[in-house]
């Protein structure tokens, strides 16, 4: 989903105008009235107990590709255009589950991107983009059995303030003056707005007016874009969590279910705050390259192999960590290869990413419609388990994988790499082995059993993505990192872990402090799945050696945070008897170690 209500960093900063110009617009009808897993928000009605699917229009009004705004920047986002996204999406993927239509940045501003608001300081719709105004295109969309979403920038734009003089809706006394602090700080990601202070009640009244006014124009979804800490902004003026719990509070009591979607690059310090207040929160920048098509391959989509894994553990019923739109459809205006295309969707789909397109719905080619609609490929996406993550450490190729409700494995291969490349997935990197039954997803075919393992041989940027069913249990052997028995050198250290195995780790491995495991016994010689139990608040690399080998430099992916434990497997060779088997932190900091577990067969 797009970020900016102006244009962001990537886009040319449309000139400030000067005044306000005040729209007389009708008052509503009254509406009646892994750390610990954080409290979810409410899920009325069903509210996002699976990731949401849809359409927005940011994509298409954001880019230069020839013809998407031929009236200048950003004018693609008007009611024709909507609707007829809205028939399309409602004849080509209603059918598989997409549902909402998503009117972004823009619907109160013109082609000069000067605002309109009603004499209550909110936004009212732009007369030239949308004549017969905002419900009439929710009574629309809601027609063709669709929802209808719609955009705000968090806090009071500053061309609403109106020195401080125009009333808030339904709040007698209460002015644009009291719900800003009086030294009028700015907050959001582009500082378009004054910052509300919670600590006066006109602030919460505001927000109950504006969701209020959603209610009665019937909308179903909000994305609240510019929020911090995130959006690129930290610090008081930019933390908008009090914005958010006053958006779940005001929604709670304008007479209709809204889901809250909260954008963009969010802090993940503050994920329990998202997941308590909200039903989605984009983990990164926006995914449109702003450029002659509407994505690019190094602009917007491999940077989310980097960034999802540490919010893996974040998401669940009631609110889903949001990669932003998935734009597969319409082949040469993508901006992407056939590989390409499918390694993305690939990873929207095992990330449990809500999956809504910003592609021109009418233009759809046969494979990107095949992409879109790939029932099980959906189905991953929607099974309510957790989202994939890497099982091996993160190089040019990469093994992610989940356990899935139903006892299968979600297991996808990828080629980050600029050349073609083989890609194994171990069994054992998922604690099974023996045979294991394969369904390849995008092809829809069963593979038959497939013995300790699976490779594929893929293309630049390419992707396999199967369904296992496991065969036997792995047994393992088990080796803490802060046993006496281990040597550590340099500034390695133990340290308390909660969640850790027995309650302990190995830390500090920087600048030449390693750990080193003794008396690692196997039965054979072989090359080994070695499990790397580990802690890492942000993704660090560390050289993994065995016996005297020369080892390599791997990097493990973030943990997201410095109380979670995750698991990377790594291929190791070890001899039959006794065996040492070294993590040395180089030049750099590395994770934090809490265990080996290493296959007591091959």
């Amino acid at each position: 989903m797009p970020s900016p209500t102006t244009p962001r960093t990537r886009v040319p900063l449309v000139a400030a105008v000067l005044g306000v110009l005040l729209a007389a617009g009708a008052a509503p009808a009254q509406a009646a009235p892994t750390e610990a897993a954080p409290t979810a928000a409410p899920t009325a009605a069903g509210l996002a107990e699976r990731p949401f699917m849809g359409w927005t229009s940011w994509t298409m009004q954001s880019s230069k590709y020839p013809g998407l705004n031929p009236d200048g920047d950003y004018s693609y986002l008007t009611e024709a255009n909507v609707l007829k996204q809205t028939d399309a999406l409602a004849a080509k993927l209603k059918p598989y589950g997409y549902e909402y239509v998503n009117i972004d940045a823009g619907w109160w501003r013109d082609n000069a991107w000067v605002p309109r608001f009603d004499q209550y300081a909110r936004q009212t719709p732009d007369p030239v983009r949308f004549p017969r105004g905002m419900k009439a295109v929710a009574d629309h969309i809601h027609g063709k059995g669709l929802k209808a979403g719609i955009y705000l920038p968090v806090g009071l734009e500053k061309e609403a303030y109106v020195n401080g003089a125009a009333p808030i809706w339904n709040a007698p006394g209460c002015t644009t003056a009291d719900v800003v602090y009086p030294d009028l700080r700015t907050t959001n990601g582009w500082d378009s707005a004054y910052k509300l202070n919670f600590d006066n009640p006109c602030a919460q009244r505001y927000i109950d007016s504006q969701a209020h006014l959603f209610a009665d124009w019937g909308y179903d979804f909000l994305k609240l874009d510019g929020v911090g800490p995130g959006s690129f902004k930290s610090g008081d003026n930019y933390d908008n969590v009090a914005d958010v719990a006053a958006w779940q509070k005001a929604i709670a009591t304008a007479g209709r279910p809204i889901h809250l979607e909260l954008s963009w690059s969010l802090d993940i310090g503050h994920a329990a705050d998202w997941k308590r207040y909200s039903n989605g929160w984009r983990i990164d920048t926006d995914v449109e390259c702003y450029c002659n098509t509407l994505v690019s391959w190094e602009n917007s989509v491999d940077d989310r192999f980097d960034d999802a894994p540490a919010w893996s553990r974040k998401a669940g019923p009631g609110g889903w960590n949001d990669l932003d739109s998935l734009n597969v459809g319409n082949g040469e205006m993508d901006g992407l290869t056939t590989a390409e295309r499918q390694s993305y969707a690939t990873l929207w789909a095992i990330s449990k990413s809500p999956l809504y397109t910003g592609d021109d719905l009418t233009r759809l080619d046969d494979y990107g419609l095949s992409l879109l609609t790939n029932r099980e490929v959906i189905a991953i996406d929607q099974n309510g388990g957790a989202p994939a993550r890497p099982v091996t450490p993160t190089g040019d190729q990469q093994v992610w994988g989940a356990k899935n409700p139903d006892g299968t494995y979600t297991v996808a291969l990828f080629n980050l790499a600029d050349a073609p490349a083989s890609v194994t997935a171990h069994w054992a990197s998922f604690g099974f082995t023996g045979n294991a039954s394969v369904r390849d997803v995008w092809n829809r075919r069963d593979l038959g059993t497939q013995k300790n393992k699976i490779t594929a041989a893929l293309p630049a940027h390419g992707s396999r993505l199967f369904t296992v069913r496991p065969g036997a249990a792995l047994a393992t052997t088990s080796y803490e990192a802060e046993a006496p028995a281990n040597t550590l050198t340099g500034n390695a250290s133990v340290g308390n872990c909660d969640a850790c195995s027995g309650g302990r780790k190995v830390g500090n491995l920087y600048v030449g402090g390693t750990v080193r495991f003794n008396d690692v016994t196997v039965r054979k010689d072989g090359i080994y799945t070695v499990a790397v139990s580990y802690v890492s608040g942000d993704a660090r690399s560390v050289h993994v050696s065995s016996n005297s080998g020369n080892g390599t430099y791997l990097k493990f992916p973030s943990t997201g945070d410095w109380g979670t434990v995750e698991t990377v497997s790594v291929q190791l060779a070890l001899k039959a008897g006794t065996n040492t088997i070294t993590f040395d932190s180089g030049t750099w900091y590395s994770p934090d170690i809490d265990r080996i577990a290493v296959p007591q067969t091959l």
